[in-house]
């Protein structure tokens, strides 16, 4: 048995042995997402308030990478063509199976995505991110859909897919988020200057 298969069926005993547990966990595995959105609805907020270009940059960025990096890993998940263990396996606690492919996890490849994006945007939102990362890696083994190396792989394709494109076209996203800045969708990026609102007193 390999060391995947055993971290499988510890993490599958420790789900038979907690049925409390089962609501919460797949409530997770399945809207968990919902927080990822949250974190990156902040990272965009806290860019927005410090009137940071290059926070912005990533902010802007970061929900674009996590589709990117799901756009990407299609193809690759298909190539792979690994059977998920809840259609492998007998005998195992199933909350959820899909038919698709597992490894890499899209889950976990949204979150590795998100996680390295925010991470880029302001470290606190990173480790956040990386918390709900590492539980919403877990919970998807937890309810049988996935290997560990099935969210293992699909964290880190994400997170370095989400690096590499900010590198590559942070140059090109700094240019449009300039001329966007200059026209009146630069209120999302940039906190309009309440002062400048003010109409000015005609002199007599």
């Amino acid at each position: 048995m390999t060391m995947d298969s055993r971290i499988f069926y510890a993490i599958n005993h420790f789900s038979r042995d907690t049925p409390w547990l089962h609501p919460i966990v797949s409530g997770y595995a399945a809207y968990g997402v919902v927080l990822f959105a949250a974190l990156l609805l902040a990272g965009w907020w806290s860019a927005r308030r410090a009137a940071d270009p290059v926070r912005m940059v990533a902010a802007v960025w970061a929900p674009v990478g996590m589709l990117v990096a799901l756009a990407l890993n299609q193809p690759v998940a298909a190539a792979v063509n690994e059977t998920r263990p809840c259609q492998a396996l007998h005998d195992i606690v199933v909350l959820h199976c899909n038919t698709d492919p597992g490894f890499p996890s899209d889950h976990a490849v949204m979150a590795g995505a998100v996680t390295a994006g925010l991470w880029l945007v302001r470290w606190r939102l990173g480790v956040l991110a990386a918390v709900a990362a590492a539980v919403m890696a877990f919970s998807r083994v937890y309810i049988g859909a996935h290997y560990p190396q099935d969210v293992l792989a699909g964290v880190v394709f994400g997170a370095v897919v989400s690096i590499a494109g900010y590198i590559l076209l942070r140059p090109l996203l700094r240019r449009v988020l300039a001329m966007i800045a200059a026209t009146p969708l630069g209120i999302l990026l940039v906190p309009r200057d309440p002062k400048s609102a003010v109409p000015q007193k005609r002199s007599a």
